[in-house]
């Protein structure tokens, strides 16, 4: 079963057409990405997903369709807006929110200090919450987020404020979490985080899907004409090859641009024959490469 089914669902907000149109399936055990510029219509999706705000049009099914309580028990949502109660301590606010989630006393006593550990903020758990830097309180979002181990896991930019190390943390309960059968949802506007650690993508420009599938059915479409070299010996004849387009110099590589159909394995076999390689790659297009050249399309 899917974990979440968007069926052609629509938003307007006055004039602006929020989103248009969306359909997508979200995979049980996942981690699936909703990828696109500011304004695009991410969160709208999620507040929608989440019954914040209803749609115009179309159908949303989360889970079966669980709804009240249940619901609350089975999705965690933590959105772009922030909003924790400064003035209250760590520990008093995991314990509200969580009970408020349907944990028992028992379950917070343990959960709590469990999940502190995890982010690096065990030594918090008394502190007022307003004493925690913003990549702090970013992390005890999170751990309120999930605290109750929820099905579905709703994140509206989730790494926005975070330092390279504690993004990696967070990625990796992520992964974590995914590979105990739950699944997670995020939107983000910054391509490269998602590519490595989506299994499925969701491209919105101007509230349309642009495409989704996994990187590698995205990347399909693509067949990349660049091949980047590391060559031992003279290249001056690489230019002149009939697959070349232009051959240009980039530090100790050579980046290569074929021709329009023609095979690099072809190019490997020629260079082989009159250079030592020592390195040879066929350059795929980026997912901000791929978005950029999709979203021209869908301007269009």
């Amino acid at each position: 079963m899917d974990a979440l089914v968007i069926e052609n669902v629509s938003k307007s907000f006055g004039t602006v057409r929020a989103v248009d149109g969306l359909s997508v399936r979200v995979p049980t055990g996942s981690i699936y990405g909703f990828l696109g510029p500011n304004g695009a219509g991410k969160t709208t999706t999620l507040r929608m997903i989440m019954d914040i705000i209803y749609p115009d049009s179309g159908r949303i099914h989360v889970l079966g369709d669980s709804s009240g309580a249940e619901f609350k028990k089975k999705v965690g949502y933590m959105p772009e807006e922030r909003g924790l109660y400064r003035k209250m301590k760590v520990r008093t606010i995991l314990s509200y929110l969580g009970a408020i989630k349907g944990m028992g006393r028992h379950d917070l006593a343990r959960e709590i200090p469990r999940w502190l550990d995890a982010v690096g903020l065990e030594e918090w758990i008394d502190k007022r919450v307003e004493g925690l830097s913003r990549g702090m309180q970013q992390k005890l979002q999170f751990v309120a987020t999930a605290i109750n181990d929820p099905e579905l896991l709703i994140l509206d930019e989730p790494f926005a404020g975070l330092d390279p190390v504690n993004l990696d943390l967070l990625k990796g309960i992520m992964l974590r979490m995914k590979d105990a059968g739950r699944t997670v949802i995020l939107s983000t506007h910054v391509m490269d985080q998602a590519e490595r650690l989506c299994d499925f993508i969701l491209l919105i420009n101007k509230g349309k899907k642009v495409i989704d599938g996994t990187l590698d059915q995205i990347r399909s479409r693509y067949d990349s004409d660049v091949v980047s070299v590391d060559l031992e010996g003279g290249a001056s004849f690489v230019a002149d090859l009939p697959m070349v387009k232009t051959a240009t110099r980039a530090g100790r590589r050579l980046e290569i641009v074929l021709n329009e159909g023609a095979d690099s394995q072809e190019l490997l076999q020629e260079l082989v024959g009159r250079v030592r390689v020592n390195a040879f790659e066929v350059k795929v297009p980026s997912l901000h490469e791929i978005f950029v050249d999709l979203a021209g399309e869908n301007n269009g």
